[in-house]
């Protein structure tokens, strides 16, 4: 087994990752230009528009009576305006370690990393000694969707007062090798790893299941739920679709490759016409390991693949689970070639084959099996969103790969709709029905505005005579899906992050969060030169650093042609680009975007099915040093209702690089307004809303990340104290959490 010898702070996103090599275009359009800070304001106190999180009180957990503090109300006497959509006054720009809300808006923690899931484990005490992780919340909150139940416990569609909250929990907060927070003195950082580390830290990464309910006016969870789920790294998942039982997936554990153990790095979500939970694995390659020597050993194939999904041999994992102990849970994360079967049934060379799936899960039924739908194909994925849902037709998924240079796809299923399947008993059966068998595409836009959905078939041409990987059979295109976009030519993209439907006119919008690679010239073949989808190229001053490439993204949506979800041709155009409101408005400002309005690195995004509104989140490094990370809602349009722009690129040799995009109309107060701003070190993420619109989930990730592990004895040197620092739970250590947001008068969120 390779040690690595120096373990010093990789100070890099994970998320922020490239490992495609292939000479595929990017989505982008290019610009070149400087701008500093300093004649920006610099976010701080909130403004007297809005309220900071604080208290409430959640019995139902055992954790302390309070978490937030509440907006003004309106004056006693007064009449409530009526509802507008983007009503509320936007929030400003802040450093505060709070959530800030608009005034008239009330939000309380729900749910947090460590909070108890069962009667009989214990509060959680946030000092690094808490044990039974398996019956606990995980950590770094990530996507949700909320499933209603009745008031007799039954699975509804309409209940706004009591359902479930299925969750990813993605990570952990690491730094070296150790996730610091969760142990008592900062964790072991350096290998071999403690197995009671390691157990923790495995327990705390995949999904979970809990019970919330409207009481007395408040929501609370219910710790002691039968409801209650944790699914988690020793949590037995059935592999389903084309890979199932393909020699790719067998391993030592499952030497008939039908099944895997855990589901990593979870982060977007979605929801199936059939009320059933997706959850998305994403950066899930980082935590295997492989030998110095394992090339070798492989000889095949599959050492082109390895790499293509970023494990170089001799490559370090991300936290040394592998050296956990002798035991096969300990071993799995090892996935050199160590055995002499021909299959890989007495090794786990095949292991990460396994991990980078859709996964579905009957929130309602916890008897029921846990599936990796293969036929949406392996990559790092994010949410999973359906296109409209229409009897007698194929359902469409929609779905990005997130990391630099990578694709957008779509799935389409073989079956037709049948309204009936909406309230089928077997939930998980309706989902083989649907989800097992269909085609796979990846998108391909053109410089015109058009563009069109690639199937990935071991049939096509492209993918069967592809040189630099000799694809097999079907279950080989979906388990290397990248390699198969490479292979037709597939557009690369500046990192593919949430995706969601406009409920009004069945777009697709696609979040794409930033890319530091982009170049006008290209260097490297990790770096890209701008093209119409992905057109920005410039320099970003963050304080006296210049961030180069696309660091603040842009938001695109695509439109369907006549046969909806069927299509194999779309037009697209950007609905937003990220910027700061006094950057150029011609090269970098390009939507026209105001102090209430910029954002940087847009990441979650979700439509409300209540209001129509577009909810989108920001993960971002780039514009940290004026403002935490944020919450935006948006009143769309539609494509095509901007402009085409032509952003021009000065050479080296003195010519021009010309690229043409088209931006949707610019925003408008009315249009787009900053909704909340999350605490130090936190990324917003996670979406989820009652049927009626008037209590929105939003998880708060890794508040204080940015913490030095040599501080953790140090309260006061911790970033981040949220949300004990409003009145949440015990210890100070900085801990994910789901919120709650109500608005005063009881109306709908966003009004």
């Amino acid at each position: 087994m390779n040690k690595p010898t120096d373990f010093a702070r990789i100070p890099v996103d994970h998320d922020d990752i490239d490992t495609n090599p292939s000479s595929n275009e990017h989505f982008s359009t290019v610009l070149n230009a400087r701008l500093s800070r300093r004649s920006l304001l610099r976010g701080g106190a909130a403004s007297a528009a809005t309220a900071f999180l604080g208290a409430m009180g959640l019995s139902a957990c055992g954790g302390s009576d309070s978490d937030t503090v509440t907006a003004p109300a309106p004056p006693t006497g007064t009449t409530p305006p009526a509802e507008k959509l983007l009503g509320f006054t936007a929030v400003s720009k802040s450093l505060a370690d709070a959530v800030v809300v608009p005034a008239g808006y009330t939000a309380s923690v729900l749910y947090a990393l460590g909070d108890p899931l069962t009667a009989a484990t214990p509060a959680y005490k946030n000092d690094g000694t808490d044990t039974d992780m398996e019956n606990r919340a995980g950590d770094h909150h990530d996507g949700m969707e909320f499933f209603p139940l009745s008031s007799t416990g039954v699975p509804s569609t309409s209940e706004n007062s009591r359902g479930l909250l299925a969750m990813n929990h993605e990570a952990t907060t690491d730094e070296k090798l150790s996730s610091f927070f969760l142990h008592a003195n900062g964790g072991t950082m350096s290998l071999p790893r403690p197995a009671a580390e390691v157990d923790k830290e495995m327990a705390l990464h995949g999904l979970s299941v809990v019970e919330v309910r409207k009481n007395a006016g408040k929501w609370e969870y219910l710790k002691e739920s039968a409801f209650n789920r944790r699914v988690h790294q020793q949590t037995e998942v059935e592999l389903s679709g084309p890979v199932r039982g393909n020699v790719l997936v067998t391993t030592k554990y499952s030497p008939t490759g039908t099944k895997i153990r855990g589901t990593l790095n979870n982060c977007g979500t979605g929801k199936t016409p059939w009320n059933t939970y997706l959850s998305g694995e994403e950066n899930w390659s980082g935590y295997f390991t492989r030998a110095a020597t394992d090339d070798a050993a492989r000889a095949d194939k599959s050492v082109a693949a390895l790499k293509r999904y970023g494990r170089d041999q001799g490559a370090a994992s991300r936290h040394g689970w592998e050296t956990g102990g002798a035991d096969d849970k300990y071993a799995r994360w090892n996935i050199s070639k160590t055995g002499v079967s021909t299959n890989g049934s007495d090794d786990y060379r095949n292991e990460m084959n396994g991990m980078g799936y859709i996964v579905e899960m009957d929130a309602y039924d916890k008897t029921r099996a846990i599936k990796k739908r293969t036929a949406l194909g392996r990559y790092a994925h994010e949410s999973a969103a359906f296109g409209k849902v229409e009897a007698g037709k194929p359902l469409a998924v929609y779905m990005g790969d997130d990391s630099r240079n990578e694709y957008i796809f779509k799935y389409v299923s073989n079956t037709l709709w049948s309204a009936a399947d909406a309230s089928a008993a077997d939930r998980i059966a309706t989902g083989d029905k649907y989800l097992d068998n269909g085609k796979l595409y990846v998108a391909k836009f053109a410089a015109d505005g058009s563009g069109q959905w690639i199937e990935l078939s071991i049939t096509n041409a492209a993918i069967a005579a592809y040189a630099n990987y000799k694809f097999a059979d079907q279950a080989d295109v979906l388990v290397n899906a990248r390699l198969a976009g490479d292979a037709v030519g597939a557009t690369r993209m500046d990192r593919p992050e949430w995706c969601s439907v406009n409920p009004a006119n069945g777009e697709i919008y696609f979040a794409l969060t930033n890319n530091s690679n982009r170049r006008v010239e290209p260097g490297s073949a990790s770096q890209s030169a701008p093209d119409a989808a992905n057109p920005r190229v410039y320099t970003d001053m963050k304080g006296t650093t210049a961030q180069n490439g696309n660091p603040n993204g842009h938001i695109l949506r695509v439109k369907e042609g006549a046969a909806g979800s069927a299509a194999t041709s779309f037009t697209w155009d950007v609905y937003l680009f990220g910027a700061e409101a006094a950057a150029a408005a011609d090269k970098v400002n390009l939507s026209g975007l105001t102090a209430d309005q910029d954002f940087s690195s847009p990441d979650g995004l979700a439509f409300s099915t209540a209001t129509g509104i577009c909810w989108f989140q920001t993960d971002d490094g780039a514009y940290t040093d004026v403002t935490n990370c944020m919450m935006l809602a948006g009143v769309p349009g539609q494509v095509g209702d901007g402009k085409k722009v032509t952003l021009s690129y000065p050479r080296a040799d003195g010519s021009t690089l010309n690229v043409d995009t088209f931006v949707g109309k610019a925003a408008t107060a009315d249009t787009l307004k900053r909704f909340l701003v999350g605490p130090v070190g936190s990324e917003i993420t996670g979406i989820a809303e009652t049927p009626d619109g008037k209590a929105l989930f939003v998880n708060i990730q890794h508040p204080g990340e940015n913490t030095s592990s040599a501080n953790v004895a140090d309260p006061a040197k911790y970033t981040s104290q949220w949300p004990a620092n409003a009145g949440y739970g015990a210890g100070k250590r900085p801990r994910s959490a789901t919120i709650v947001i109500t608005k005063n008068d009881g109306g709908r969120i966003g009004t």
